[in-house]
């Protein structure tokens, strides 16, 4: 399976609770870290629900 690389590029400040234990999740807790991640479906579910605060890195 291929990797994706994540970004938090907005703060989760304001954020409601569940979009936070999803950042948690992810593994980004700071603004501009970048976490890798397997492309499953359950990790592609978690972005697409905080797409506003994340970006895909090449």
């Amino acid at each position: 399976m291929s990797t994706i690389k994540i970004k938090q590029t907005k703060s989760r400040i304001g954020a409601p609770a569940d979009q936070k234990r999803t950042l948690d999740a992810l593994g980004l807790r700071k603004l501009n870290r970048v976490v890798e991640h397997e492309a499953t479906l359950a990790i592609l579910g978690m972005v697409n629900k905080v797409k506003h605060l994340v970006t895909i890195v090449k």
